[in-house]
């Protein structure tokens, strides 16, 4: 490994001594992501502004075996942009710009350290509508959002990150420079190579620019808000919705100890003694709109639902779906340290998954808040704990252990959005299977010989 003066020195010619940090001081807050428990100080960071200066530093790094971790905005909850032990962090926020807005062709070229919100808001100003919408889009990264195919409260009815990317720049752990996709709507010659890529986490390459695709603006939108004394009638609710069909936009779930830290946090009003809320939206056409919204209701309360409630205007949908975009913080206020799970199962193993999290809290004296996507079977199971006892993170580390292997069980995945990143490389081979890992392990020693980017992450090579 090369000493932190070389280190130093040699960045400082590609870039500039101003965009090297190497003072210990100025290293501890690239030291950590949004993960609890997991830290690591870099040997240096740097803070680049085009792709000719990630292709020199990426050469450099191979030359001298030094890993590479490309980091955003650091809102990771897998542990993906923790640094490796003498790792420099390449912190890609200051490319920050939107390129092109291309209405003919329904489509936004940005930069990777451009904010999810500030692609939805740039979208929505023209009239169109970027889908992914992940709990931290006002912070996160779009390259972050991309590297970990990133999913959201739309993900149901619109899909995940991964639908919407038709391109990319790319800088290879080698130096080079590629372009992959393009705007066509039809474009499939070859391998898919942006499927590679896209939820690598980092592993194979540096996103220098994105191409994503757009929607029409939905003309209408409706929002309700169901109660229910059973968190079983919810999900039959969310089965006889789509069995109906109707595909809602967004329909997301607050257990009880989610909802009452909700409404301690935001107070919009939530019911403190139901068992569960189901935060229901459909959008489109109007007339469809308000048919579906109708339809929803009836379905809601032929489930059980003690009460339904449908937003009249646009700021009582936004005060209902701020009970479900404030979960997390409201959560974090609770207790010291506040771990945020990502598991998901089949819809149709929901009630039992969320049944067996809460006997899995009970059995090992834990607080664990649960909310998701109840549309498509995504759990967040989140642990309310403190890191500094250890007695009690040595049973959360048991829980989710036994969370992970429930859901597997059930036909579900490790993770819907947030990545493996360290936090669960663990459990990867019980998710796919070895011999799924070891292709991906092939994968990253053919790009990646040296093991400069992200190393150690997903899996060891």
């Amino acid at each position: 490994m090369t000493a932190l003066p070389t280190i130093f020195n040699q960045l400082v010619s590609i870039l500039s001594a101003d965009r090297v940090l190497t003072a210990p001081e100025d290293l501890i807050p690239y030291s950590f992501d949004g993960t609890a428990t997991l830290s690591q100080r870099p040997a240096a960071v740097v803070f680049v502004q085009n792709t000719s200066e990630i292709s020199q530093i990426l050469r450099w790094a191979n030359e001298t075996h030094t890993p590479i971790i490309a980091r955003g905005s650091g809102t990771g909850l897998a542990g993906g942009s923790v640094p490796s032990p003498g790792a420099v962090v390449l912190c890609l926020g200051r490319l920050d710009k939107v390129l092109e807005l291309d209405r003919r062709n329904l489509t936004i070229l940005v930069e990777p350290g451009v904010t999810t919100q500030t692609i939805f808001d740039q979208a929505d100003q023209a009239g169109l509508l970027y889908p992914p919408d992940p709990g931290s889009m006002k912070i996160s990264t779009i390259g972050g959002n991309v590297s970990c195919n990133s999913g959201g409260l739309r993900g149901l009815k619109y899909g995940v990150t991964k639908d919407y990317v038709m391109g990319f720049e790319m800088v290879l752990p080698s130096g080079e420079v590629v372009w992959i996709g393009n705007k066509c709507v039809k474009d499939v010659a070859g391998y898919s190579l942006r499927e590679v890529f896209i939820g690598s986490e980092g592993t194979l390459g540096i996103f220098t620019k994105i191409l994503l695709r757009l929607l029409p603006k939905p003309a209408a939108k409706r929002t309700l808000l169901a109660v229910y004394a059973k968190m079983e009638q919810a999900a039959e609710t969310v089965s006889a919705i789509i069995a109906h069909p109707i595909i809602p936009c967004t329909l997301e779930f607050l257990d009880r100890t989610t909802l009452n830290c909700v409404e301690d946090y935001a107070k919009v009003g939530l019911p403190r003694d139901a068992e569960a809320i189901l935060l229901m939206e459909t959008d489109g056409h109007p007339a469809v709109v308000a048919e579906e919204a109708e339809i929803m209701a009836q379905l809601a309360r032929k489930q059980g639902a003690l009460d339904v409630r449908m937003a009249g205007t646009i700021e009582e949908s936004q005060r209902l779906a701020t009970a479900r975009r404030s979960a997390f913080s409201a959560l974090a206020r609770v207790a010291p340290t506040t771990i945020l799970e990502d598991v998901t199962v089949p819809r149709s193993e929901l009630a039992g998954m969320v049944a067996f999290i809460q006997e899995i809290a009970k059995r090992h004296n834990l607080r664990i808040g649960i909310f998701g996507h109840m549309g498509d079977g995504n759990l967040h199971p989140t642990f309310l704990t403190n890191e500094k006892d250890e007695a009690e993170m040595h049973r959360v580390e048991q829980a989710f252990a036994e969370i992970v292997t429930e859901t597997v069980r059930r036909g579900g995945t490790i993770t819907g959005e947030h990545g493996v990143g360290l936090a669960k490389k663990k459990f990867l081979p019980e998710s796919v299977g070895g011999l799924n890992v070891e292709i991906m392990r092939n994968l990253k020693r053919l790009f990646d010989p040296n093991l400069i980017l992200n190393p150690g992450k997903m899996f060891d090579c």
